[in-house]
C-alpha cells in the first residue's frame, strides 16, 4: 500500500478544496507546492498591518449558497463590494457601465436619456456583416465614447497588441446598467476573507501533509510512487513535457509600493484606461478589509501598480489566451489527459480556462464527488 491515497499537485483553491473533501472522506494526502507557501494565486503577505494580495486582487463573489457556506465555515467574510474606478486622462468614470457613468461621459440623468445616446452611437457604426475584431465588436456594443475612453486603451494593454489585431470573441459583451449600481458583480454573496485568504487556505488544509518549495517535475518518479492518485493543478502542456507546444498566456508583473499616507486613492481598485499610462490599473490593498475610521487609524497604505506583460518561460502565467490556435492545442493535451487512469486535472491551468475563486471550488466538489468516494 502507497503512504498516501492522493498526492495533490498545487495549494492553490483548487488543491486545497479537494484535499479536504478528500481528508473528510477518510483519505490520506499529500499536498505539495513548488513556492514557498501555500494558496497558490490567493496567498497575502502582511504588510504594514495590511493584507496584501501578492497576485493580484481577489474579490470572492458567488450566488451559489452552498460554496459561499463552505468557505464562511472556514472563516468569516467582510462585507466588501467591488466597486472599480476608471482613470482617463485624469477623469474617473465609475464601473460597470451605469448610470454613474453615463452621467459621468454625457451628463444624462436617465434611463431613456442614456439609451438613446448609447442607440446613437451605435447608429454611426458603418459595419459590413459581422465584427470582425474586437474594435467593431465594442463599438458595436457600446459606441465611440465609451470605447475610447474605457475600453481601448485598457485592452490593448491588457493583450499587448492592437484591438483590430484581436478577435471580437474577446468581448461577446459589455454589460450595460441603466441603473445608479457600482457593484461590479451580480451575484448574492460577495466579500473578502477577514483577515486575509491565507486563514481560508489555512482552514482548508488544516491538519493535512503539506510541503513547499516542492518541484513536481524535479522529483517526478518520487513523488508519483507515494499515491494511488495523483490530482494535478499545474500547467497541462508541461505536465506532457510540452510535447505539442506551449500554450500562450498573458501574465503580470507588479509594483509594491508602502506610502506613509493613510489613503492613498479612495478605493480599493481603480483602472488607468488611457494607452499611454503602461500599468492597467492601481490596487490598494488597505480597502479591502478596511473600512471608515479604520483606513485612517492605519497612517500607511500599500499600492500594487499592475502591468501586464507578455508570457515567456518561467514566470507565472496567469490568463489563457483562448484564441482558436491555442484552443486547438488544448485540446489535444486533453485528449491525452482524458486516458489516464489516475491522474486527474482541475483549475485554471490544467484546464486551459480562467476560473473565479467560485467555480474554482465547484469544480474541486465535483472532482472530489466523482473520485474520492
Amino acid at each position: 500500500m502507497k503512504p498516501y491515497d492522493f498526492l495533490v499537485i498545487g495549494s492553490g483553491l483548487f488543491g486545497a478544496t479537494f484535499a479536504h473533501l478528500a481528508k473528510q472522506a477518510g483519505k490520506r494526502c499529500l499536498v505539495i507546492d513548488k513556492r514557498p507557501h501555500l494558496g497558490g494565486n490567493v496567498y497575502c503577505e502582511n504588510v504594514e498591518g495590511i493584507n496584501v494580495h501578492q497576485y493580484g486582487a481577489h474579490i470572492f463573489h458567488t450566488s451559489n449558497k452552498d460554496v459561499w457556506d463552505f468557505v464562511n465555515h472556514f472563516v468569516e467574510f467582510n462585507r466588501y463590494t467591488n466597486c472599480p474606478v476608471a482613470n482617463y486622462k485624469g477623469r474617473l468614470y465609475n464601473l460597470p457601465f451605469n448610470m454613474n457613468t453615463f452621467y459621468q461621459m454625457w451628463g444624462v440623468t436617465t434611463p431613456e436619456a442614456a439609451l438613446a445616446m448609447i442607440e446613437e452611437q451605435r447608429a454611426m457604426v458603418n459595419l459590413a456583416g459581422e465584427p470582425q475584431d474586437l474594435e467593431e465588436q465594442a463599438l458595436s456594443l457600446v459606441g465611440k465614447d465609451i470605447y475610447e475612453a474605457l475600453v481601448k486603451g485598457y485592452t490593448e494593454k491588457q493583450w499587448g497588441r492592437p484591438c483590430t489585431e484581436l478577435p471580437a470573441f474577446i468581448i461577446r459583451r459589455l454589460p450595460l446598467r441603466f441603473v445608479f449600481d457600482n457593484n461590479y458583480f451580480n451575484d448574492t454573496y460577495q466579500g473578502i476573507p477577514i483577515g486575509g485568504y491565507n486563514k481560508l487556505i489555512t482552514g482548508l488544509l488544516d491538519d493535512i501533509e503539506t510541503r513547499t518549495n516542492a518541484d513536481f517535475f524535479a522529483h517526478r518518479d518520487e513523488l508519483s510512487s507515494l499515491a494511488e492518485t495523483i490530482v494535478y493543478t499545474g500547467p497541462i502542456d508541461e505536465f506532457y513535457g510540452y510535447c505539442f507546444g506551449r500554450l500562450q498566456y498573458r501574465t503580470v508583473r507588479f509594483e509594491q509600493e508602502v506610502l506613509n499616507v493613510p489613503n492613498f486613492q479612495g478605493n480599493a481598485v481603480v483602472n488607468y484606461t488611457e494607452r499611454e499610462i503602461p500599468y492597467t490599473r492601481i490596487i490598494e490593498h488597505k480597502h479591502f478589509e478596511s473600512f471608515g475610521q479604520a483606513v485612517y487609524d492605519n497612517p500607511k497604505t500599500v499600492i500594487s501598480k499592475e502591468f501586464s506583460v507578455e508570457f515567456k518561460a518561467g514566470m507565472e502565467p496567469y490568463y489563457p489566451v483562448n484564441d482558436v490556435k491555442n484552443n486547438a492545442l488544448y485540446e489535444r493535451y486533453r485528449a491525452l489527459a482524458e486516458q489516464e487512469k489516475n491522474v486527474f486535472f482541475g483549475g485554471r491551468l490544467a484546464e486551459y480556462k480562467y476560473y473565479d475563486m467560485a467555480p474554482t471550488i465547484e469544480r474541486a466538489m465535483e472532482l472530489a464527488n466523482r473520485i474520492v468516494a
